[in-house]
């Protein structure tokens, strides 16, 4: 079974896909598959499904789609012989769970390698960390569920996934700093920035490599943008470390040019 939330939603058994053109079964499906081979209740089904305007007998809808999908499951297992859709969706006392043995799901594979990542950063063993981020990152295909109509579970999921991105984004960043690539970080962080634009790590990040590759009036500009939009949007200023960072570079400190010491500053 290949599954996959990192990108459009990807089920497959045998190569066959098993997402619904349908938006509720297709919801379902990626629900089950966000949470493969964990229990998913009936009432988180029809939470995501119908949010607070629940219809009549929810149930009894939440196990129509459930029979789609087996009967697409068991179109894909007849082939090969495989276990019976009930085993391979399997209802439980109080909901359902998808999956097969050694089956697993982008996400998971994804958090496991930036965990291994910035463990690795915590350490300072730059190059393994960014080898292990840039395959973390690369398992991504796009935005998480971009072809799924999400309801509340599966948004908040989406956001968990996002922000952990953002996150691996940052450390593998942060490696290539302290491997002294900081001019190859320049094109990205300007596309991270314009999309977080209060996100204060993301702009020290880009602040720090314009600086050393020679661009410090841009690298003020950078800073002076973001000034502008925390105190116009939030009434706060930028925090102390940023304000170090930025006094560093007025005052060209020789220290932001080791990669190590850089990193410490902020």
């Amino acid at each position: 079974m290949e599954v996959g939330i990192l990108g459009p939603l990807v089920v497959r058994v045998n190569g066959t896909s098993l997402v619904p053109s349908a938006a509720k079964p297709r919801q379902v499906l990626a629900l089950l598959a966000s949470n493969l081979g964990r229990h998913v209740s009936v009432g988180t089904i029809v939470q995501e499904l119908w949010g607070d305007a629940t219809p009549g007998c929810p149930t009894a809808v939440v196990q129509t789609y459930v029979k789609q999908l087996r009967r697409a499951l068991a179109a894909a297992l007849a082939p090969a012989g495989g276990p019976d859709a009930k085993q391979v969706l399997s209802r439980t006392h109080t909901g359902y769970v998808l999956g097969l043995p050694g089956a697993d799901v982008d996400a998971r594979e994804f958090e496991r390698m930036t965990v291994r990542g910035q463990q690795a950063l915590a350490r300072h063993e730059a190059e393994e960390a960014a080898a292990l981020l840039d395959k973390a990152l690369a398992v991504w295909r796009g935005p998480a569920l971009v072809d799924v109509r999400t309801g509340p579970v599966l948004e908040t999921e989406v956001r968990r996934l996002d922000e952990a991105r953002r996150g691996a984004l940052e450390s593998r960043m942060s490696a290539y700093l302290l491997l002294g690539r900081h001019t190859e970080l320049i094109g990205e962080l300007g596309v991270l920035t314009a999309r977080y634009p209060l996100q204060e790590s993301l702009h020290a990040l880009l602040i720090l490599s314009l600086h050393r590759s020679s661009r410090s009036g841009e690298a003020l500009e950078v800073y002076r943008r973001l000034r502008a939009a925390m105190v116009g949007e939030l009434g706060i200023e930028p925090s102390q470390r940023l304000q170090r960072l930025h006094h560093a570079i007025l005052r060209d400190d020789p220290a932001l040019e080791s990669p190590a010491a850089g990193l410490a500053v902020f």
